[in-house]
């Protein structure tokens, strides 16, 4: 057996039976961090989002790709989920039970703040920088990827401001770690999230 092979099963063992979540402002690189420290760790990866989408399913929604939630039809749901809160409550509690299970890595703007047997990562980057990966991302323009950043920051902040009262974007309390984000890859930030677990194990 190699010596990574030993590594990752000794976090396996020490680390990650706990659950990792990753946490940040929309485009900030969630999902790309979360798929490519899945394959370093061999843990499964959830995204937190998807489990809105399917009730939105289940509601008449048709939701799908990364920028669903831009279009009208994602707008909408958001505008819904602040008046009613039953959608995001029910996603949550199901979010509980996967970190719950542990060994798993799960994106979700919320659980930070709602469990306290994860490793919590939030992933800094600025609003320019955001809009420059969700523009490259989704094909569209620089300008229109900055309306789309703003709108979604401030409906975000709105909702988990009502539901949990979470100051979203700047409350940094519950994290374990904080990474800058905004002048390095996703490679790069894969290595100072191992780097940090291995630190953990190690202790």
């Amino acid at each position: 057996m190699l010596l990574i092979d030993v590594f990752i099963l000794f976090l396996h063992k020490v680390v990650c039976l706990e659950a990792i979540v990753i946490c940040g402002m929309p485009a900030c690189g969630k999902s790309t961090s979360a798929r490519l420290l899945s394959k370093r760790l061999g843990l499964p990866e959830f995204n937190g989002g998807d489990v809105i989408k399917i009730i939105a399913k289940e509601k008449g929604y048709s939701p799908g790709g990364n920028d669903w939630w831009d279009t009208p039809d994602g707008i909408k749901l958001l505008k819904e989920r602040e008046k009613n809160h039953e959608l995001d409550q029910i996603a949550d509690e199901k979010i509980r039970e996967i970190i719950d299970k542990g060994s798993v890595i799960v994106t979700s703007y919320t659980a930070p703040w709602l469990v306290d047997n994860a490793f919590k990562i939030w992933l800094d980057a600025s609003y320019e920088v955001r809009a420059k990966r969700m523009a490259a991302r989704d094909h569209i323009s620089l300008a229109e990827a900055k309306r789309r950043i703003k709108s979604r920051d401030d409906g975000n902040k709105r909702l988990y401001k009502k539901l949990y009262n979470i100051k979203f974007g700047e409350d940094k309390l519950p994290f374990n770690m904080v990474v800058d984000v905004n002048s390095i890859s996703t490679e790069e930030i894969v290595n100072l999230i191992m780097k940090k677990i291995k630190e953990i194990a190690w202790h």
